[in-house]
């Protein structure tokens, strides 16, 4: 096992050095006094030096270097009594700690949240857990409900257990995949069904949510083999049953066995008839509907009147959905935890203040940019953006590159250090930032020094080392004090989400516009709903969902996109 604090300067207690000896307490003293005219000189050239407070780290600041490492043993009682490990009634006591670390310990490493979960929702989430205990893999209920389906039998309307079925979108990354995943997981509880989910290579990295049972979709489920073939045009897909009238609003005769839904982000006027009240009704007779997913698709449930009631019950504050949502489902796995504390402690842990900044590659993502901008300079351009924003909001400070301008740097030497934390597929970034604050003094004397675990180069969703990383990454960046993070990036969206933080987002790095502030502080920590439906269920045109209530507007970073707000904000 590698030791965290290997090469780290430890600082050594006063009365181990002197050895409790009065004699070597005088002996001290008298060195001192023969050494202050020494020290003085030292600290003069010394404040016109580059800083660093992690002189004494290895080089190597990425993943690899703490590889090995696992969480260190702690008392349960050690920290119960000084923090909420239930994080305000949220989660269930009703598991064993040891065997998912992250899930009772995460409150060591971040700040107390001020938002609190509504005694309704938590009341909501212990009626969940008690149906998915009575009707998950492998008991009565389900297995008859298996049972009905592999036979095509009709399903009783009045049966207990229904089921959605979370299906990942193979392209996507990890963010994505939380939050739809999150997504579902509020859908099932609004209407009463279990959530299960297609067994994936992030079974390995998160924790199972819920007490005594697993939300994990046995291997044999009888559908299994036609995953791969549901698509808009499959003869179960919602969108196509509608479109072709093979189901009827009424439905008073048997339901289908499943239905398909195609909620990724490209779906078509028919399938985001999901989201209309008419349509939810033929739903509730169906037993399994299987999910596909891109997106964090909550803000439309808000705009259906059979759901606003409750969801306003459930999130009083309607900026913390996915605060909640996300602290309740996503625990890292043991092996998972073991490299996010191993990293933070190692790295992060002894600094002020943790700056995290976020950049996606935004060359390969097919956006918008202006065709005037090269993306030759696209690193440039948001480096520029980053340096900008940083700086403008005292976030980090300026250097001093021209060492003959040294008496810019204050008398006194500022002893605050500073650690950024960048998460990028690309170390280019990195190199920049760190080259910089290595090489340069600050102008305020602040010690800064920049760290990034990995640089995989390119998205690679069907890697498991690859989503290991990114959900080590999302979960680091969630520990920082402050964020900077891209437009549109799914992957900030649930970091600041976990972390409850209103980051500071970068403006479209190819933006026409000179005058655009290089970034913009978010007014709400919910995550964007890129692509909403412009589908009006009742007058079947398109509209601005976007304009219709108060709590749900545009996304500071997308237009076109939708996101909670608190009514206070506005």
């Amino acid at each position: 096992m590698l030791n965290p604090l290997h090469g780290l300067h430890q600082e050594v207690p006063l009365k181990q050095m002197m050895g409790f000896s009065n004699f070597n307490l005088i002996k001290i003293l008298a060195a001192c006094f023969v050494s202050l005219p020494v020290l003085f000189t030292v600290s003069v050239i010394y404040r016109s030096q580059p800083n660093n407070h992690t002189k004494g780290l290895p080089e190597s600041r990425d993943f690899e270097a703490i590889a090995g490492k696992v969480d260190p043993p702690l008392e349960p009682d050690s920290y119960a009594q000084t923090s909420d490990k239930l994080l305000g009634g949220l989660l269930s006591p009703g598991f064993d700690e040891a065997s998912c670390l992250s899930r009772y310990r995460s409150i060591l490493y971040r700040k107390l949240s001020p938002h609190k979960p509504s005694p309704y929702l938590i009341s909501k989430l212990r009626n969940y857990e008690s149906l998915h205990k009575q009707c998950g893999p492998h008991t009565e209920s389900y297995n008859a409900a298996v049972n009905h389906l592999r036979h095509h039998h009709d399903i009783s309307d009045n049966s207990t257990c229904k089921y959605v079925v979370h299906l990942f979108y193979g392209h996507s990354g990890f963010g994505n995949r939380m939050l739809s995943l999150a997504s579902n997981f509020l859908y099932a509880v609004l209407t009463n069904r279990l959530l299960l989910v297609d067994q994936g290579d992030h079974t390995a990295l998160l924790c199972e949510p819920f007490p005594d049972t697993t939300w994990a979709l046995p291997l044999d489920f009888p559908l299994r083999d036609q995953f791969d073939r549901f698509d808009p045009n499959h003869s179960h897909c919602y969108g196509n049953m509608m479109r072709n009238k093979t189901v009827e609003l009424s439905m008073d005769d048997s339901p289908p066995p499943f239905v398909y839904l195609n909620l990724v982000h490209d779906f078509n006027k028919h399938d985001q008839r999901f989201f209309c009240d008419r349509d939810q009704n033929i739903m509730k007779k169906v037993p399994w509907l299987l999910s596909r997913s891109t997106q964090y698709n909550i803000p439309s449930l808000f705009l259906m009147p059979s759901f606003e009631k409750e969801l306003t019950k459930l999130f009083p504050e309607k900026e913390t959905v996915f605060h909640h949502l996300g602290r309740y489902l996503v625990h890292p796995s043991n092996q998972v935890w073991g490299l996010i504390t191993s990293y933070y402690e190692t790295y992060l842990a002894k600094s002020d203040e943790r700056i995290g900044i976020q950049i996606r590659d935004f060359s390969s993502t097919g956006l918008p940019f202006h065709s005037s901008k090269k993306l030759a300079s696209l690193e440039t351009i948001l480096m520029d953006r980053i340096l900008d924003c940083s700086v403008q909001e005292n976030l980090l400070p300026k250097v001093i590159t021209n060492t003959q301008n040294s008496s810019a740097l204050n008398a006194t030497r500022n002893t605050k250090a500073k650690s950024v934390l960048v998460t990028s597929l690309i170390s280019w970034y990195f190199e920049k930032l760190r080259s910089m604050y290595r090489d340069n003094p600050t102008i305020t004397g602040e010690s800064v020094t920049v760290f990034q675990p990995s640089h995989e180069e390119s998205q690679q969703s069907y890697n498991a080392q690859h989503n290991m990383k990114a959900l080590a990454e999302i979960y680091l960046l969630s520990l920082m004090d402050e964020l900077i993070t891209s437009p549109w990036s799914t992957f900030g969206y649930v970091a600041q989400g976990l972390g409850g933080l209103r980051p500071w987002i970068l403006s479209n790095p190819l933006s026409e516009m000179d005058s655009d502030p290089p970034c913009r502080q978010a007014t709400s920590m919910e995550p964007c709903f890129h692509y909403p439906p412009s589908y009006d269920c009742e007058a079947k045109i398109k509209i601005d969902t976007g304009a219709r209530v108060q709590y749900v507007r545009h996304c500071e970073d997308m237009s076109r996109g939708i996101k909670l707000f608190d009514d206070h904000e506005l």
